[in-house]
């Protein structure tokens, strides 16, 4: 071999072994994350989601990219967005809210899907059981529907002579129906009457209070719909305005300036779904990974909100709180 013909080879040899390289280099897994909500009002809830991710050995960007996909509080987006996650073949998807675990589940019964549902995932056929979801499902089930009777207690502990609470609903959310039921019921045990309003948009939160208000309800009780934790503020704005005490599911409530709320930590829900979307991509099978549900509920009183409305919290109502909002 001349040394011109050497030159060649070793040259061409010095190209190719670079590119021999990054083609055996393992693809990056892709995490789509589906929600209902946008990244200004509760992008804490995607970092939740990077947290349990780290738990199990995922950093973004290093050994896993994600792909955010917002439906900005429209819920009829996400379908769409849910499909365009498929097109884009993500190794999983992680879906916040029962709709946005919904549309996932419609639009694919090959790519893993993780959820966190504040509707029983059970009930409203996301899944077969909890020990054994089947299919491409698992997830975190908030049990936020089926703690509404408790928070109609913690009313009648605030006040005792509360006779007349309303009930906010969101139609659209898959738990609505049964969440009203069980805080009828549990009006009628200890003799409560219920009144029931739906509100799918601010108007109809506008509308709803101003119902409240004019009925003289003692209390209102927010439903476990994530809609209503992206219009947080629109709510304890309304409820200062008509000076109504107001119950809610999630602490995110509170913190925005409602009067308490009684249920699980969304962040701390988040988190278990990062794990678990760790664990799918480290190969479990969702089919056979037990849905999660939380097992310490927080309650949660704002006492700045509490003083303006009037009301002395009761020390035994006080003395079971999580968090107090001076």
């Amino acid at each position: 071999m001349n040394r011109r013909s050497f030159i060649t080879v070793f040259g061409g040899a010095a190209v190719a072994w670079p590119l021999a390289a990054r083609a055996q280099q393992p693809t990056m897994p892709v995490v789509g994350f589906l929600h209902y909500a946008s990244a200004t009002t509760l992008a804490h809830l995607a970092e939740a989601v990077r947290g349990g991710l780290k738990e199990t050995g995922y950093v973004e960007g290093e050994n896993v990219a994600i792909e955010y996909r917002w439906a900005e509080s429209h819920y009829d987006r996400l379908s769409a967005l849910a499909a365009d996650l498929v097109r884009r073949q993500v190794t999983v998807i992680t879906a916040g809210g029962a709709v946005a675990a919904r549309a996932a589940k419609e639009a694919t019964a090959n790519i893993p899907v993780v959820f966190t549902s504040g509707a029983d995932p059970v009930a409203n056929g996301l899944i077969k059981s909890l020990s054994r979801p089947g299919a491409n499902l698992t997830g975190v089930s908030l049990l936020a529907a089926e703690m509404g009777a408790k928070r109609l207690e913690l009313i009648r502990d605030l006040l005792p002579k509360a006779r007349t609470v309303a009930m906010m609903i969101n139609p659209t959310f898959p738990g609505a129906e049964t969440e009203m039921a069980r805080v009828e019921a549990g009006g009628r045990t200890i003799g409560m009457q219920i009144q029931g309003a739906t509100a799918t948009s601010p108007s109809g939160i506008d509308a709803a209070l101003a119902a409240f208000s004019q009925a003289r309800v003692d209390a209102f009780i927010v439903g476990a719909d994530g809609y209503f934790i992206t219009r947080r503020d629109q709510l304890a704005v309304l409820a200062a305005r008509y000076a109504i005490p107001g119950i809610y599911p999630f602490p995110d409530f509170p913190r925005a300036g409602g009067l308490l709320s009684y249920g699980v930590s969304l962040k701390d829900a988040y988190r278990q779904a990062g794990i678990l979307t760790g664990r799918v991509l480290k190969g479990a099978k969702p089919a056979e990974l037990p849905v999660m549900q939380p097992t310490k509920f927080e309650l949660v009183i704002n006492l700045k909100t509490a003083r303006a409305l009037g009301l002395d919290i009761p020390p035994t109502v006080l003395a079971l709180a999580d968090e107090v909002i001076e």
